[in-house]
């Protein structure tokens, strides 16, 4: 069986990966990793002389991730990349090939090419298989549920866990960035559970009404159109209680994980006219195209699951019994490490 490699990339990349083909990692003050001597120390002296503010008991393990992303991954080994962006699960296979690329508009410099095999929803995974891709920062190996993401792409037996192999000395994190990871870890679990509940426990028309409910909570009244002849419309929602005063929100909700086309955002802005503006809701994320359109079309906004969630989070105090039932929660306070 293959390695299996997670990386992690900020949002920020957006599809740039997975259009160009390649997973990366930062650290631009070392230049050009190829030229550090393959040698594990080699690599603490770089880090110390570089990056001044990099704590002591983070050398090592930065220097160990920098020095796998170099010399360790090899051509046919597998890589899981969880883009940010669009919450889906990419996974890869290594062609051996590394380079470095100094004005990288995203600071990831060093790259390793990547032929992409697949790219499926968080959905398409067990929790705990999720768990662990989110469980650590950068460049980690991937033990515990290896031959489930192998099996996604046809490259192992449909086993849901292998045998889980003790963490290595430079698998170890500092206490920092394994609290960092921990927290980072809550939030995507939340995430990950609302979002499955939603698409177990709703239909599509109900989940209409669940967004209706959001909007009211948000100080909206609303009304959901029939199910039929709505041309590209579910929900109505206005300031007023009538409804007669602009501006009108006229909201499309679509209870699916996988990226919304065009197309489909096209739609909804043919039924807007004077003072309305449109509402797109999905669970998953947007094709370029659709995000492109939101930059150029000030009366529209895209939310994606990972926005719905929070808007969810927000407001879920004044949520109906009923959607709290469906969708039981309690509120606890993780370290924020990332603003120190």
């Amino acid at each position: 069986m293959p390695t299996v490699w997670g990386v992690h990339m900020g949002g920020h990349v957006s599809d740039r990966p997975t259009e160009g083909g390649y997973v990366a990692i930062g650290w631009r003050e070392l230049g050009d990793l190829r030229t550090i001597p393959a040698d594990r120390e080699a690599f603490k002296v770089a880090l110390r002389e570089s990056i001044r503010d990099v704590k002591e008991g983070a050398v090592p393990v930065y220097a160990g991730l920098l020095f796998r992303f170099v010399h360790e991954i090899q051509a046919g080994d597998i890589v899981v990349y969880p883009s940010k962006h669009d919450r889906m699960v990419n996974i890869g296979r290594f062609t051996g090939e590394a380079s470095h690329v100094p004005d990288d508009p995203d600071e990831y410099p060093n790259r390793r090419v990547v032929e992409w095999l697949g790219h499926f929803p968080r959905t398409d995974f067990t929790q705990s298989a999720l768990n662990e891709i989110g469980s650590f920062i950068t460049l980690f190996r991937v033990r515990v549920h290896a031959a489930e993401f192998l099996a996604k792409v046809n490259l192992g037996p449909a086993l849901n866990q292998i045998e889980a192999r003790p963490e290595t000395q430079e698998d170890a994190a500092d206490d920092d960035t394994a609290t960092e990871a921990v927290a980072r870890q809550a939030e995507g679990t939340t995430s990950d559970f609302v979002i499955r509940r939603i698409m177990a426990g709703m239909t599509g028309h109900e989940f209409e009404h669940f967004v209706a409910h959001i909007l009211e909570c948000m100080g909206y009244t609303t009304r959901v159109t029939t199910k039929s002849g709505d041309g590209g419309v579910d929900v109505i929602a206005h300031m007023d209680a009538l409804g007669f005063q602009p501006p009108i929100v006229k909201v499309q909700c679509k209870r699916r994980t996988e990226q919304t086309p065009r197309p489909d955002v096209d739609q909804l802005l043919g039924t807007l006219g004077e003072g309305e503006y449109g509402l797109y809701v999905n669970l998953g994320s947007y094709a370029r195209g659709a995000v492109e359109l939101e930059r150029n079309r000030a009366k529209l906004r895209l939310i994606d699951g990972e926005q719905f969630v929070e808007m969810l989070l927000e407001n879920y105090a004044m949520l109906a019994p009923r959607y709290r039932s469906l969708i039981p929660l309690k509120q606890i306070y993780v370290p924020d490490l990332s603003n120190p």
